[in-house]
């Protein structure tokens, strides 16, 4: 029997947050120069540090490290999650926008418990 390694594409965290921070980067670029100068830096850099750290902590060596990591992705998720209310109330985003964003937010908290929870039980390093 074939063993089965576990890719970071095959974590639901990961493509989640992953594809929405493209989503957020192609609806911030088209935004103008003050506006993507104070707020959509900031989304911008919060949105990608969630996949980035979920990145991060997959590629370390020991369980303690990893989990450092995912818990740092739920930090992100906070930063993003009020970065996407200061965009609605600017009438940054439009309703749609704002509530596909939402929503996946809304997701990575189960994903990345699971995470942690996954790497917890099923390591032993």
């Amino acid at each position: 029997m074939e063993k089965k390694f576990l890719k970071l594409n095959d974590l639901d965290a990961y493509k989640i947050s992953f594809h929405l921070s493209n989503y957020i980067w192609d609806i911030i670029i088209n935004w103008d120069y003050f506006a993507k100068d104070t707020v959509g830096k900031q989304f911008v850099r919060s949105i990608d540090s969630i996949s980035a750290n979920i990145a991060e902590g997959f590629g370390r060596y020991n369980k303690k490290d990893k989990i450092k990591f995912y818990r740092y992705s739920f930090g992100s998720l906070k930063e993003s999650l009020d970065w996407n209310e200061k965009a609605k109330i600017r009438k940054l985003l439009t309703e749609e926008q704002y509530n596909h964003i939402l929503e996946e937010l809304q997701r990575l908290p189960k994903e990345l418990n699971w995470l942690i929870k996954f790497t917890n039980e099923k390591l032993t390093i």
